[in-house]
């Protein structure tokens, strides 16, 4: 007996407790059907907590239900909600009288034996118990499901965070992106006129300029910071409402009253005397009407928490969409950013190739004016122009120098061509990208 595994549910619809026997090994789906055949409340709807608010693994067995050890076991409860309702119709009727318990509250007048009346006193007293321990564990219910909005409510406190850093990193991007890509397209248009020129490439800065200003709509989350704002006030109010907080003070003094009235008809000798219960009934019908008080704000109270957490449950997504938006709009300024610097580059190689292909080309026109002169203008000791005699006509070593002029020429021409060529090339692949 000592190693059976009992789990014992408080369904919070009904405010009824059901027990199960576990089964070895049993899977926490398999008690779920249990549940659902006892309940109504489907798989899928349950949400099952422990007191600590934490809800059920349905990777782990159905075991983790139950606490370890012999103490405390029959009291320990896991508590059922179902996520489909956010509003729960409490409160419930109370739990129903014994027939001999009935029988007294029906006419507490009556008038019964000493012995008799201990044993209907002491069902009474049992009753008045169950009716604040009833309360108590609604209250626990109440209070995991508290925690457990708790949980989420640090989970959207986290990705709220998240979703407002990627947003100010957007917005920082963007503001860096349309400074640098102003600058570029004023000093781009300052050198169209005497340097390199590209329709195609202007027209795709200006694309991304229009592109990036698209971006920034991702990094509007005001209208979800506003919700989630108004979420967390609305918490925090949850949290200081006194509902929130053990309202079964009234029925232990009434508890205590009882069993003060017990313990002094108890003392009375078992003699032939006869007496009422008037006094007991009285504290049985103010117990029931304090835990009808209760358990309607208990349920009130209950009934906001849960329709906070389908807030919450429901604006997870939208800040999951919200967070994609922005790191897509951020990739695309930085790719944008990227091609752009890369364009930059290329039209920078271009004018540094160009301004190379002049200074050979000066060079060569240079070297091909002075050779000439100085190998078929030879000057005279006067210093004159006279007409060359045939004695004065150009030596053989002289021909050879002629030759590598022309040969030097001709590689000069050659490396020229090549280099417009390569230049033509790269600029119409840069017009075409």
């Amino acid at each position: 007996i000592l190693f059976l595994q009992i789990v014992h549910i408080l369904n919070m619809t009904s405010a009824k407790i059901v027990s199960f026997l576990l089964h070895p090994e049993e899977s926490l789906h398999s008690l779920q059907n249990r549940i659902e055949f006892e309940t109504g409340i489907s798989t899928g709807n349950q949400e099952l907590l422990l007191e600590t608010g934490i809800c059920l693994d349905p990777r782990k067995p159905a075991s983790q239900c139950v606490i370890d050890g012999v103490r405390g076991w029959d009291s320990y409860m896991v508590y059922l909600f179902d996520k489909s309702k956010t509003v729960y119709d409490g409160p419930f009727a109370s739990r129903s009288l014994s027939d001999c318990v009935n029988y007294i509250v029906q006419d507490s007048k009556i008038q019964l034996p000493i012995p008799q009346l201990r044993k209907v006193w002491a069902e009474a007293v049992h009753y008045v118990i169950g009716l604040k321990e009833d309360y108590s564990r609604l209250f626990q219910g109440q209070r995991a499901a508290m925690l457990s909005l708790l949980r989420y409510n640090a989970n959207l406190i986290k990705m709220k965070n998240n979703m407002v850093s990627a947003s100010q990193q957007l917005k920082a991007k963007l503001e860096f992106f349309h400074q640098s890509i102003r600058l570029d397209l004023e000093r781009y248009s300052d050198q169209m006129a005497y340097g390199i020129s590209s329709e195609k490439m202007l027209k795709a800065w200006k694309e991304m300029e229009e592109k990036a200003s698209q971006c920034a709509q991702a990094e509007d989350i005001g209208y979800l910071d506003e919700q989630i704002m108004a979420l967390h006030t609305e918490i925090v109010e949850l949290q200081k409402s006194p509902y929130a907080r053990r309202q079964g003070e009234v029925m232990e003094s009434l508890e205590q009253r009882a069993i003060d009235l017990y313990k002094q008809l108890k003392s009375r000798p078992p003699d032939h005397a006869y007496s009422d219960s008037t006094d007991m009934v009285k504290i049985i019908v103010q117990t029931v009407q304090s835990q009808d008080r209760v358990l309607k704000e208990l349920f009130g109270h209950l009934s906001k928490l849960l329709g906070c957490k389908q807030k919450i449950i429901d604006l997870l997504p939208e800040i999951e969409v919200a967070l994609n938006n922005i790191k897509e709009a951020d990739n695309s300024v930085m790719q944008m950013q990227g091609k752009r610097q890369r364009e930059i580059w290329h039209l920078l190689k271009i004018a540094c190739t160009q301004s190379s292909s002049r200074s050979l080309v000066s060079s060569s026109l240079e070297g091909t004016a002075s050779t000439p002169a100085a190998t078929w203008l030879p000057q005279s000791s006067s210093g004159n122009a006279a007409p060359h005699p045939l004695s004065s006509l150009a030596a053989p070593e002289d021909g050879e120098n002629f030759a590598d002029v022309i040969r030097e020429n001709v590689n000069y021409l050659e490396l020229f061509s090549s280099i417009l060529q390569e230049m033509r090339q790269e600029l119409n692949s840069m017009m075409v990208s």
